[in-house]
């Protein structure tokens, strides 16, 4: 009767893991709970990192092919010689000395319903929970003729690293009196306020190289963030050298023609002597073939803990996810990630510590020593992530014009995201 009643609540504790997500150890395998992160850009090295320091007794892999990754934050500034693609490179050796096993592979598929993920080289991975920080993807073909061929001649450097290397190398071979076009996707994006960023430095740039050299700005959309002061400062700084071509006047690209250099809108054809085509966006592919993504293309989630609306034991955090208001930005890849591995760690048998706010800022410099800043607050209510009312305490609120102190806060800001995101 002890021995039954002994297996009966064994089987009780065992159901009881089961709903909270924990699956009970098999006989001669390891007792620690295992979440897999996928990407190890800002999103998932800041969610495995924070998942090592709120519960050790949890196993935390990272799943990513590339060794070192370069940041975007602050890699327009390479473009144009503010800094080098080399102090933008981060290893994963902080991560590590976190407790995290970073694993140099790609992931082929997710079995959700086995809870494994399947690697191209190395073995399959269980997990308990799976953390998907995949980032986006370029959709080619938007405009027409525009190729992972075609990204070689007119590049869009909107992933750091060689196409970095391949537009700065543009840049400063442009003729006396050159055309730079820079082409905004309609949609959502990652880091909104970036192309104008890019605009503004390459501006200055050109400025102090050959100041009758022009920027034109292609933008498929009507407004972008912070107009008024990025063209106070525009005029300020550039007069007559930047112009904003919105979608109502022909700053959608149809197609482009590499060869010919030439961009086609509803309103003609312009031919320019570099051309910066940032394409449109989408989920890495992994999250459509892994029933993550919605019929609108990008991942909803709950943004409690970020977990999939989709599949369970699958959160999504960075700019995959659907978390209106919230940018697509670095800021708030950390952010998710922080709010996420909390709800992991609690879910796995971690203390049940409260969630830190939501918070975004966005810098963008309009010249060596200006920039302005975006910060934003979220809460969550009834399940609808929104905009708070208050801003953060103690954050300024956003510069109403160009500010040196903003450029020194947002390489202040920068060492710090870099720091608490991969332990560097």
């Amino acid at each position: 009767m002890r021995r039954r009643a002994a297996l009966k609540l064994i089987a009780a504790a065992a159901a009881i893991g089961e709903l909270a997500g924990v699956r009970p150890a098999r006989p001669g395998s390891s007792t620690r709970a295992r979440v897999v992160v996928i990407g190890g850009g800002f999103a998932g090295a800041a969610c495995a990192s924070h998942l090592c320091t709120l519960n050790p007794a949890l196993e935390v892999e990272l799943i990513d092919p590339d060794g070192d990754y370069v940041t975007c934050p602050m890699s327009n500034g390479a473009l144009v010689g503010l800094r080098t693609l080399e102090s933008l490179t981060v290893t994963r050796s902080g991560l590590e000395r976190r407790g995290v096993r970073v694993i140099r592979d790609r992931v082929a598929s997710i079995d959700a319903t086995r809870r494994s993920v399947r690697l191209s080289h190395g073995p399959s991975r269980s997990y308990e929970r799976l953390v998907f920080a995949a980032g986006i993807r370029f959709l080619w073909g938007k405009p027409q003729g525009y190729t992972e061929t075609a990204a070689k001649a007119l590049p869009h450097a909107w992933q750091a690293g060689e196409q970095t290397r391949i537009l700065a190398s543009q840049l400063g071979r442009l003729r006396a009196g050159g055309v730079v076009a820079i082409s905004v996707p309609a949609g959502p994006m990652r880091c909104p306020p970036g192309p104008f960023e890019r605009a503004s430095l390459i501006a200055d740039y050109l400025k102090r190289r050959d100041p009758r050299a022009k920027v034109l700005i292609f933008d498929a959309n009507n407004r972008f963030p912070k107009q008024d002061v990025f063209t106070d400062a525009w005029r300020e700084f550039y007069p007559g050298m930047i112009e904003w071509i919105p979608v109502l006047d022909g700053g959608e690209i149809e197609r482009v023609d590499p060869a010919a250099m030439t961009l086609y809108t509803s309103h003609g054809a312009v031919r320019a002597d570099v051309i910066n085509i940032i394409p449109s966006q989408a989920p890495a592919q992994l999250a459509v073939e892994s029933g993550l993504a919605s019929d609108h293309g990008w991942c909803p989630v709950d943004p409690d803990g970020f977990e999939s609306a989709l599949v369970p034991n699958v959160h999504v955090i960075g700019d995959a996810c659907i978390a209106d208001p919230m940018p697509k930005a670095a800021s708030s890849a950390n952010a998710q990630a922080k709010r996420c591995a909390r709800a992991i760690a609690r879910a796995l048998g971690g203390l049940g510590t409260p969630a830190e706010p939501l918070e975004s800022v966005c810098y963008s410099l309009l010249a060596p020593d200006r920039a302005l800043s975006i910060h934003a607050r979220f809460e969550v209510a009834d399940g609808t992530l929104r905009t708070a009312d208050a801003a953060p305490p103690g954050a300024a609120s956003a510069a109403p014009a160009a500010s040196a102190a903003e450029a020194h806060a947002a390489a202040v800001w920068y060492g710090d995201i870099v720091a608490d995101s991969f332990g560097a």
